[in-house]
C-alpha cells in the first residue's frame, strides 16, 4: 500500500484541552510551545524535570503526579505521548485513536496520528518543517532546514523583493562591540530592511559590506582627535531621511544607551514627530573581557560591577564620577573610553586607598580578529599602556577578576 504523506495544519489550542504523558526532557521542551498556544495543559506524570515543575508552580500547566490511566485523554483535543513506559505510551495512544485525539507519540512516531514538525518563529511567522513519510523521518534533517530558512528570514535573505517589509521612521540599533555574529537577530534584520544606514566607527563595519546597493551609507564615524560628525549633525540626518519616509537605521556599537548618545537622538526624533524604535546591544562593558577570558563577577571575588566612562580625567570639573568612592568598592570597575586617561585614573584611584598592586587588563579591539590584551596593575597600568601602545577602543577591566580567567597571565 502506498505510504502518504503526512497533512500539514496550524492547531488552535487557547483554552482547549492538551493532555501531555510524561514529565521528562522531551515534555520539557515540547511544553513552552504549547503553553505559548494558551491550551489548558495537563500533565500527568509521576515526576518531571525542575524545569517543567517550575512550570506548574508557575500555573502555567495543571500537573497530575501519577502514572497514566484509562481516560485520561478522553476530554483532550491533542496529546503528546512521552513517558518512558513503553507499554503505557501504547495504551494511551489506542485510547487518543478511540477518542479521535490526534496524538503525538515520542517512542514511535509510526504508531501517532500526529507528527511534531521542526518549528521556528521570526517576526510574526511561524515556520513548520515535516518529513514527508515516516520511513524517512530525520529530525536533524528537518530542524537543518528550518534554521536556515528562519535564518534567511531573520536577517532578510530570505524576503522576496515584492514582499520586502520596511519599518517606518528610525531604529536605534545596538550593533555589539565589534563581531558581526554579535548584533542581535532584529538588529540584523533591521539593517535589511533599511533604505538609510548611519553607521558609527565602532559599530560592526563587516556587516556594511552585506548591505544592497541601493542602501545608503552615511559615516557617522566620531574619530577620537581626528575628524567627526557633529551630533546636531547626525540627529538632522536622522530626521531628514526619516521624513522623506525612508526606513533608517542608527547602526551604534555597543548598547545606544551606554554611552552611546542614544537618548540624545531618541530625543531629537520625538521633538521632531519620527517614531524610534530601540534595539538594544550587547555592550562592550561585559562582552569585551568576556571575550578577552575575564568574567567582570565571580563567586568568592566580585559581587558587583560598575561601568564608568573614562573620557572625562577624574580631575576635570566635567566629571560626574565619584572616583573617592570606587576607590573604595571591593567588586570589579570596568572603563570605557579611558585609554589616554588611565594614568589620571588609576593615580586617582590608588590615592583614594586602592591598592597599588590591583590588577589591570586592557582589552583592545575586543571580540574582533585584532583583538588582545595587555595585563598590569594599578601601580604600572599608565607605563604599560604607552610601552605597549594601546590605543583605542579597549576597554580596562580593574580588580581581582582579571587573575581569575583562563587567559590571565597572573
Amino acid at each position: 500500500m502506498a505510504e502518504h504523506p503526512a497533512y500539514p495544519v496550524g492547531l488552535r489550542l487557547t483554552g482547549r484541552r492538551v493532555v501531555v504523558l510524561g514529565g521528562g526532557q522531551v515534555a520539557q521542551r515540547r511544553l513552552p510551545a504549547l503553553i505559548a498556544a494558551g491550551a489548558d495543559i495537563r500533565l500527568v506524570s509521576p515526576t518531571a524535570t525542575p524545569s517543567v515543575e517550575a512550570m506548574a508552580d508557575a500555573g502555567e500547566l495543571t500537573w497530575e503526579r501519577r502514572p497514566y490511566e484509562e481516560g485520561d485523554l478522553a476530554q483532550a483535543w491533542y496529546a503528546l505521548i512521552a513517558t518512558s513506559d513503553t507499554e503505557a505510551n501504547t495504551r494511551a495512544s489506542g485510547e487518543a485513536e478511540a477518542h479521535r485525539v490526534w496524538c503525538v507519540r515520542s517512542d514511535d512516531a509510526d504508531a501517532a496520528t500526529a507528527w511534531t514538525p521542526a518549528t521556528g518563529h521570526s517576526e510574526g511567522v511561524t515556520v513548520a518543517v515535516l518529513t514527508t513519510n515516516a520511513r524517512g523521518r530525520d529530525p536533524r534533517h528537518t530542524a537543518a532546514i528550518r534554521d536556515a530558512v528562519v535564518e534567511g528570514l531573520r536577517d532578510g535573505t530570505l524576503v522576496a523583493p515584492h514582499h520586502r517589509t520596511r519599518t517606518p521612521g528610525v531604529a536605534l540599533v545596538g550593533g555589539g562591540p565589534g563581531d558581526p555574529d554579535l548584533i542581535t537577530v532584529r538588529g540584523r534584520r533591521l539593517l535589511a530592511e533599511a533604505d538609510v544606514v548611519i553607521a558609527d566607527r565602532l559599530g560592526p563595519r563587516d556587516l556594511l559590506a552585506e548591505l544592497p546597493p541601493h542602501v545608503e551609507v552615511i559615516d557617522a564615524a566620531k574619530i577620537p582627535y581626528g575628524r567627526f560628525m557633529a551630533q546636531e549633525a547626525i540627529n538632522n540626518a536622522l530626521i531628514e531621511h526619516a521624513k522623506q519616509g525612508k526606513s533608517v537605521v542608527r547602526l551604534k556599537g555597543g548598547d545606544p544607551f551606554v554611552f552611546g548618545r542614544g537618548m540624545e537622538e531618541a530625543q531629537a526624533l520625538a521633538e521632531a514627530g519620527i517614531a524610534c524604535t530601540v534595539v538594544p546591544g550587547i555592550s562592550s562593558s561585559i562582552s569585551v573581557p568576556g571575550a578577552a577570558g575575564i568574567p567582570v563577577t565571580h563567586r568568592g571575588v566580585a559581587h558587583e560591577f560598575t561601568v564608568v566612562s573614562g573620557h572625562v580625567a577624574p580631575d576635570d570639573e566635567r566629571s560626574l564620577v565619584d572616583w573617592p568612592a570606587l576607590a573604595k568598592l571591593r567588586g570589579t570597575l570596568v572603563v570605557l573610553m579611558g585609554v589616554d586617561k588611565i594614568g589620571a585614573i588609576a593615580r586617582t584611584l590608588i590615592g583614594n586607598g586602592k591598592p597599588a598592586d590591583t590588577p589591570v587588563a586592557l582589552v583592545q579591539e575586543g571580540t574582533t580578529a585584532a583583538q588582545r590584551r595587555v595585563d598590569a596593575t594599578l601601580e604600572t597600568v599608565a607605563e604599560t599602556a604607552r610601552a605597549q601602545d594601546v590605543k583605542p577602543p579597549a576597554v580596562i577591566v580593574i580588580g581581582d577578576v582579571v587573575n581569575v580567567g583562563p587567559e590571565s597571565s597572573a
